[in-house]
Order: structure tokens, then sequence, then C-alpha cells
């Protein structure tokens, strides 16, 4: 088959479709539109998306580095007024914590809230240390409950990150530690420790450190009694530096039959 004839066949078969369309379009309008609408949306999605993924999620982690760099600030602020007598420990709820809390659950990046589920609860636990009147043991556990369920929810959000599911065990240990349970915290730290997927991480070493040192937190303090207080010797001047006695004219002298000695008269003023 000649070219001009193949040309010729394939014009006149653009022709027939062109001819054809309008029908065509006609008989598949409700396919047509629903297939425009579903392009449509998946267009406006995918821009979503990029902006979710990449604009509002460096505006969270911006938003939770700029919490978190306050905490040693206000921690510095309640020292300084504790020092006056006032206490302000309440700013690290109020002005830290729910801040937190609302990042946490607003974000739809899980590593973004993981943080800040932990640093949320960090918060909570810090707040018990620098109030100006130490908490009753109620408060202590009441707080302490609050701040396991945000590490645990940090969990839930952590599930592919090591290093977050490690810094949020390692949370659950030290709220064991508050509560005075250090053989479930011994547990926590240990899991960590042994843990081949946190390896390299340094939540590893600081489980390390606190198994190392959980004895000197767990056994009671004995003080020695203090020692008896003595008086202390005046020193003794070398002979060659004591002053000589002088001795006394009438020490030595024999005293006369019936003869006393008479008391030195005291003189009167002039």
């Amino acid at each position: 088959m000649k070219a001009e004839h193949r040309h010729e066949l394939k014009t006149n078969e653009l022709a027939q479709w062109l001819s054809d369309l309008p029908r065509w379009a006609k008989q598949n309008l409700r396919t047509i539109i629903y297939v425009a609408v579903f392009l449509v949306f998946l267009t406006a999605y995918s821009i979503y998306y990029f902006y979710q993924k990449k604009i509002v999620t460096a505006k969270q982690q911006t938003a939770l580095t700029k919490i978190t760099t306050q905490l040693p600030q206000t921690k510095t602020q309640i020292l300084q007024a504790q020092a006056q007598g006032s206490d302000i420990s309440y700013l690290l709820i109020q002005q830290l914590g729910d801040s937190l809390d609302t990042l946490a659950r607003n974000t739809k990046e899980d590593n973004v809230a993981a943080l800040a589920y932990i640093k949320e609860a960090e918060v909570l636990r810090t707040d018990l240390h620098y109030r100006l009147d130490s908490p009753t043991q109620q408060d202590i556990e009441k707080q302490v409950q609050r701040a396991s369920r945000l590490y645990n929810n940090a969990l839930d959000k952590s599930s592919r990150n090591p290093a977050m599911t490690a810094l949020a065990k390692f949370g659950l240990g030290l709220c064991e530690e508050e509560l005075g349970n250090f053989d479930q915290a011994k547990q926590i730290y240990s899991q960590i420790a042994q843990n081949p997927e946190f390896e390299g991480t340094t939540t590893v070493a600081a489980a390390k450190y606190r198994l190392d040192f959980m004895h000197d937190f767990t056994e009671d303090l004995v003080f020695e009694p203090a020692p008896k207080q003595t008086t202390p010797e005046q020193p003794q001047l070398p002979q060659a530096l004591q002053m000589p006695q002088t001795p006394d004219s009438n020490a030595n002298l024999p005293l006369l039959e019936g003869s006393t000695i008479m008391p030195e008269a005291n003189l009167p003023d002039e």
C-alpha cells in the first residue's frame, strides 16, 4: 500500500471520528461530567496536600520549636519569683502546656504531634518540681498519670519513628520514678537499652545512665553522728619564749612570831 493511500485512509478516519464526536459526547455526557469532576477534585487535593505537607507543617514545626525554647526561660522566671516569695509555676501549664496540647491535636504530621505530646508531658512533670509549696501525694499521682497518657499518645503517633518512640518510652519510665515504682522504671529502661531499633539514639544512653544510678535514688540515706566538740588546747610557748617568773620578795621571808602580813592598803585617788 502506498504511503499516499495510507495517509488518505487516516485522514478519512479522523474526519469520521470528528463528525461522530458530538453524538458520542451527547450519549456519554454523564460519564464525561463524572470524569471531569474527579479530575478537578484530584487536582485540588494535590494542591492542598502539597500546601499542608510543606507550608503548614513547616509553620507547625516552627511553632513547636518556639514553645520548647521558652521552657528554660519560664523556669528562670519561676525561680526568680520564688526568691521573692511568689509562686508563678502555673505559667508552665497555662502558657506552654496548653499551647503544646493545641498544637498536638491540630497538626496532621505525626512526628510533630508526638513531640508536642512528649514536651507537654515534660511540662506537667516539671510543674511538680517548680511549685513554691510541695505538692500533695494526690496532686503528684494525678499529674503524673496525666503525663503518662500524653506519653502513650506520643507512642501512638510515633510508631514509624524509633527515636520518637524511645523518647516516649523513656518518659513513661520517668513517670514510674515519680510515683516511686522503681522496679517498673528499671524494666522500661532495660527495654530501651536492649532494643536494637533504638540503637544509636541518645535515649539509649539516658536509659543506661538511669539504670546505673537507680540505686542512689532507692537507698535510704544514713547520716553519721556529728563528732563531739572539744575545747581546743591553748598552745604552749617554747621555754625560751616564756616570760620569767618574778619572785615575790616577801614570799620566802620568815614570819616573826606573833606577826601577820598586813593587806596592801588601798591608796586614795589623787
